[in-house]
């Protein structure tokens, strides 16, 4: 008699559980997949921005729709892009056919991307890209806007505006190292890894920096998990060049980085390096990472109200600072404000929503071009440059860039190693 007392007991609680949660919530949440390289720091940003989003709108009473409640569940999803496009494929299939997401957001490698694009598509599901960077992606938009409208690019700026700002980063520090070093005409070394993104990247600065007024000694296409890039510095330091333009948004960055401070190679790092907006990133190189400049998208800098109480909140919480894959933040608040406009969770009722947004966000302002991708430039998201000095990272771009200066950003500095070599 008391195991089946014992059993409606536990079977009553079971009910009033589920019962009080009605009137705060609909039966059903709002399912958001989040897609990303989960065992990397770009899958980490991925899913940290998306719950930090999450759990302030639930925290503050969830989304609603047709005038219920309802809560976001987020759905985590391990790509493994790094290392098999076909493993995404599955992930964001099983996402869409066995979680029954109704959003998308992340993702990071282009060509892995691509492929999951066309998935969601294929299922009329909005996909918030918040990693690659190709133009390629927005460009489907543009080309086939019936079939591509659910796609949105949150973050970053693609890889063309990528390249302005690189070269705006790599201009300064040129200026600085002529004056500074009386060095008449500036070498430098492009070392990007190995993959689809880099390639207009990689392209327009060969054909860039001789405009500039600059000389380029070599290019240098080291795999995106290269674990040593020994050979790559020491044939960089052979040619002669005084700046190395980088470009890397996977694990290489931190060997290379580790590898630059501890060789002492003379050439100043300028450019990307996804790795250095990471806060354990100085602690990665072994404490050689000072002095690398990289793109960055947040820094504790006033760029909007919105920004200095995300990055200490992101901070707080995950113990580093946001990476530019943290965009999932945006888009999860993006998806929220455009359902609640739309008062439905239909995809093209929302995506006419989305394309109506205006959200001053922790990058600076968001508002969508006609292809759907993230509006760059002075007044909407310029993109920072980050300079670790000391162990910290700070920011030290834009400095009156286009009348462009954010409270809180600092003078660059050359390494100091650099500056013995040439002012011998």
């Amino acid at each position: 008699m008391k195991r089946p007392n014992l059993l409606k007991r536990i079977l009553c609680f079971s009910v009033i559980v589920v019962f009080m949660g009605i009137p705060a919530w609909g039966a059903d949440t709002i399912k958001i997949g989040v897609l990303g390289p989960m065992a990397f720091t770009q899958g980490e940003g991925h899913w940290n921005g998306a719950t930090l989003a999450a759990d302030e709108i639930n925290a503050q009473g969830g989304v609603t729709v047709d005038g219920t409640k309802r809560q976001i569940e987020l759905i985590k999803v391990d790509t493994n892009e790094f290392l098999s496009v076909p493993d995404a494929t599955n992930a964001v299939e099983l996402a869409i056919s066995r979680y029954k997401v109704d959003f998308l957001t992340g993702g990071f490698r282009t060509e892995a991307v691509t492929v999951m694009q066309d998935i969601a598509m294929d299922n009329k599901k909005i996909f918030m890209g918040c990693g690659a960077a190709h133009p390629e992606l927005c460009e489907r938009v543009t080309n086939d806007y019936d079939r591509y409208k659910y796609w949105f690019r949150v973050t970053p700026i693609n890889s063309k505006f990528l390249v302005k700002v690189d070269f705006i980063l790599l201009g300064t520090v040129a200026k600085i190292m002529a004056a500074q070093l009386n060095i008449p005409k500036i070498k430098v070394a492009i070392v990007a890894e190995k993959a689809v993104w880099n390639e207009p990247i990689v392209n327009i600065a060969q054909q860039k920096l001789p405009e500039m007024g600059m000389e380029v000694v070599g290019v240098w296409r080291p795999s995106p998990v290269a674990t040593d890039v020994a050979a790559e510095l020491s044939a960089v330091q052979r040619a002669g060049a005084h700046i190395i333009f980088t470009s890397f948004s996977s694990s290489v960055g931190i060997p290379f980085a580790k590898q630059h401070g501890e060789l002492k190679i003379p050439a100043a790092a300028v450019g990307i390096n996804v790795e250095a907006q990471k806060q354990g990133f100085y602690k990665a190189t072994g404490e050689k990472g000072d002095y690398t400049l990289t793109i960055n998208t947040y820094a504790r800098v006033k760029i909007t109200d919105a920004t200095i109480p995300f990055f200490d909140s992101y901070s707080k919480r995950f113990g580093e600072a946001p990476n530019y894959t943290a965009g999932t933040y945006e888009a999860v608040y993006i998806l929220k404000e455009a359902i609640e406009r739309a008062n439905s969770l239909d995809s093209d009722k929302v995506v006419v929503e989305i394309e109506k947004t205006d959200r001053p966000g922790a990058a600076g302002r968001l508002v969508f071009t006609k292809d759907h991708d993230v509006t760059w430039g002075p007044g909407y998201i310029t993109g920072l440059g980050t300079q670790w000095q000391n162990g910290e990272n700070m920011c030290v771009w834009p400095m009156g860039w286009e009348g462009v200066t954010y409270e809180g950003v600092v003078p660059y500095k050359l390494p100091p190693w650099v500056i013995e070599h040439y002012k011998k």
